[in-house]
């Protein structure tokens, strides 16, 4: 693309990319305040941490639809930062914290210097899984006690977990107001996602739990004529000059080993949470685009330091804002710079308003969010991947919470290690190949395919390796990755392989790994560790079906048509359209097609946004291929979240003639002459007499799309039904 097109694109993707931007400072306004306060740094920390973060960023940055700002995973050190170089004066060791994050800024404006980014793969997937579920429980044992109206506990995380049954029953003897508003809140949280309203969601949790709590503070003094019945110091205070009370960082503790300690700390996690946070959105980008990591290792750490310059917390990648940002129709870096935007035109005109909310709601998000980080579910789904995995997750999670978070990475990283070579029972192989090159490239004359053959072992002491072979391979070619040299891959590697066929696909090249097939693992799991066994000790068993399996097997045999059980992690040609742009396909089961495999009914399991926003879904859907060429286009129900994406950019095609169809039907599409063309009234009149389904074209396909859950055997012959009448009409068309 030529750089006036992307200019012209630039501009025309504006006022999505404004809406965005809105959305996302909804979340960006109440987790900023929370997090500062979690931190025990003033409010108004986590805002200018924000907004620098989203200015700075989005003109120096190197990715497209992240987004900068205060991040969870450095709460609890920036709490131990201000706790420990205070000593008691926790307000003089925010100044030092300050200094401590504008030298953390200045390393990671270095890392980005010497293109340290690829350092990322040197942390085992699991072991930083377990790291962030600790620091997920650190935040909510801290918070829960100031949700239920307790200002303060002593003592380390440790300390306040155990606080934590005493502090319930004093509520319940008690019933604080402010207690019972964060504990209202949080149950809102829990339950928020189960109300299936979809104007109510236009609106993000968090902010609902704001606007409630303002909501409150003014019927009791426009109504009931009186304050709230909320002691002063669980509200927020903010200054009223904000321009005139910029703290001053202090630097006299620079040579202090435990100043210097704090800085690398600091470090160590915003490396680690930005990396994380930037391959995640990565894979929600509507346009495949891949992030220069290196370039935003350098705007987050210019951004830190001006951020701890004006008093506010490190900036780092952040995922959730961020996957709100992709789902929301983001596109390019402008959201970014607009989510701060509207945080600066909130806090300049609703300072009022800001200062009425309790700080035990603001709590209740954070507990809320501690308890994504730490779910038992995470553990779950670690625990299906492998046995090991869960017992490295384990060990992981306890060090960090008994010790600190680079004792608990490093404690998680050696114990990998050593699973790895209990697992493989091959030490010498381990020990003797970690320095040396196992990764073997070429290009192959004949077919011209991309050949990648690896050997001995491949783990995540080695995985960059093959990263730097792969990622010189143009993803529209065909590559072909050869494990059968190598005995053992571990968990880390399987995932990222993943991520290459993925990338691989939406490109249309095509991404093979083979050699796998004398390779065993612990459970099914399509990123379970492998290691090399002989074929007479690989047994394959084969699950019993469900009830509605054995359904569906019965209706393929009616219609003559094959059913397939077998759960596909790489289901192809579905990443074309446009609806799974901003989703991430898990796999698809559950398939069903005829005999020239033209029609596909099938189950598919995708997700919507990334790690703790993260949402699964499975739905139903159908794919035929078209008996005629078609224009791109989309048609789903028209309601109030279609008109603001209209009012976003997204055009809607409507018909003079057919004002009921108008009515009814958001149509959209980059061909409005040949989707008119298309659209004739025959086939205007069958969508109007027909239930209303998601259908998309991609021009050679069309995909129908059920309710947001699975369909019942009778819905799936329903769709049968429509998706046969419109293939027929389509064969009209065409004549």
């Amino acid at each position: 693309m030529s750089r006036k097109s992307e200019k012209n694109s630039f501009v025309k993707e504006l006022p999505q990319n404004m809406f965005a931007g809105f959305v996302v400072s909804l979340i960006a306004l109440p987790l900023g305040l929370g997090l500062a306060i979690a931190s025990e740094a003033p409010p108004l920390a986590g805002i200018i941490a924000a907004v620098t973060g989203g200015i700075v960023v989005s003109i120096f940055g190197g990715s497209n639809v992240t987004i900068a700002g205060p991040g969870n995973g450095l709460v609890i050190v920036l709490l131990g930062a201000i706790t420990i170089l205070g000593s008691g004066d926790l307000y003089q060791g925010y100044l030092y914290t300050l200094a401590a994050i504008i030298f953390s800024g200045v390393l990671l404006f270095l890392f980005g210097i010497l293109r340290m980014g690829a350092m990322s793969e040197f942390f085992p997937a699991t072991a930083l899984q377990g790291m962030l579920a600790a620091i997920g429980i650190g935040i909510l044992a801290k918070q829960f006690h100031l949700m239920l109206g307790v200002r303060s506990i002593n003592g380390g995380t440790i300390d306040q977990i155990f606080a934590i049954p005493n502090t319930f029953i004093g509520f319940l003897k008690a019933y604080p107001f402010a207690g019972v508003l964060g504990f209202l809140s949080l149950i809102f949280l829990f339950l928020y996602s189960s109300i299936r309203n979809p104007y109510f969601h236009l609106v993000p949790a968090p902010m609902w739990v704001v606007v409630a709590s303002i909501g409150i503070s003014y019927y009791y003094s426009l109504v009931l004529n009186q304050d709230p019945p909320i002691n002063k110091d669980l509200l927020i205070n903010i200054p009223s000059n904000i321009t005139s009370n910029f703290p001053r960082p202090q630097f006299d503790k620079i040579f202090d080993i435990r100043f210097i300690g704090v800085v690398f700390s600091i470090t160590l996690i915003a490396v680690i949470e930005s990396l994380l946070s930037i391959k995640a959105v990565d894979k929600l980008d509507p346009k495949k685009r891949r992030s220069n990591i290196n370039k935003d290792l350098r705007a987050l750490g210019l951004a830190s330091i001006i951020s701890g310059f004006l008093g506010g917390l490190n900036v780092v990648t952040v995922i959730a804002r961020s996957s709100v940002n992709a789902n929301n129709g983001g596109t390019n870096r402008s959201s970014n710079f607009f989510h701060s935007a509207f945080l600066i035109l909130f806090v300049l005109l609703l300072g009022k308003q800001i200062q009425m909310i309790p700080l035990p709601c603001l709590a209740a998000i954070l507990v809320f969010t501690g308890y994504k980080l730490a779910s038992p579910k995470n553990l779950y789904r670690i625990y299906k991947i492998g046995p090991e995995q869960a017992l490295i997750f384990i060990v992981t999670l306890i060090s960090t919470l008994l010790t600190n978070l680079i004792t608990g990475i490093a404690v998680g990283i050696t114990f990998t290690f050593l699973t790895h070579l209990f697992l493989s029972k091959k030490i010498l192989i381990f020990t003797l190949n970690i320095l040396k090159p196992n990764v073997l490239m070429y290009l192959e004359d004949q077919t011209g395919n991309y050949y990648v053959s690896v050997k001995n072992f491949c783990s995540f002491l080695n995985f960059y390796r093959l990263k730097k072979k792969l990622d010189q391979i143009p993803e529209t070619e065909h590559a072909i990755v050869d494990f059968s040299l190598c005995d053992f891959v571990d968990h880390t590697v399987m995932e990222g392989l993943h991520d290459y066929q993925r990338s691989f696909e939406r490109k249309r090249g095509t991404f093979e790994i083979i050699g796998l097939d004398i390779h065993a693992s612990e459970t099914d799991h399509p990123f379970s560790v492998r290691k090399n066994l002989p074929i007479d000790a690989l047994v394959g068993l084969r699950n019993a079906l469900t009830n509605r399996q054995k359904e569906l097997e019965a209706l393929g045999k009616q219609l003559n048509w094959i059913y397939s059980s077998e759960i596909d992690g790489n289901p192809r040609g579905l990443s074309k359209f446009l609806f799974f742009e901003s989703k991430i396909i898990n796999y698809d089961v559950n398939k069903l097609r005829n005999s020239k495999n033209s029609f596909r009914v099938f189950d598919l399991s995708y997700s919507e946004g990334a790690f703790i926003t993260k949402a699964d879904v499975r739905a139903t859907f159908l794919l035929f291929k078209s008996p005629t060429s078609l224009p791109v286009f989309v048609l789903d129900r028209e309601d109030i979240i279609t008109s603001i994406y209209n009012w976003a950019g997204f055009s809607d095609i409507n018909f003079k003639d057919s004002p009921d169809f108008s009515r009814r039907f958001h149509l959209s599409g980059n061909d409005d002459n040949a989707i008119r063309k298309l659209f004739s009234p025959e086939l205007i009149y069958f969508f109007e007499s027909h239930p209303v389904f998601h259908i998309e074209s991609n021009g050679s396909h069309v995909l129908i799309k059920g309710k947001d859950r699975l369909s019942s055997i009778q819905e799936i012959k329903l769709i049968l039904s429509f998706a046969e009448d419109l293939y027929a009409l389509l064969i009209n068309s065409g004549k």
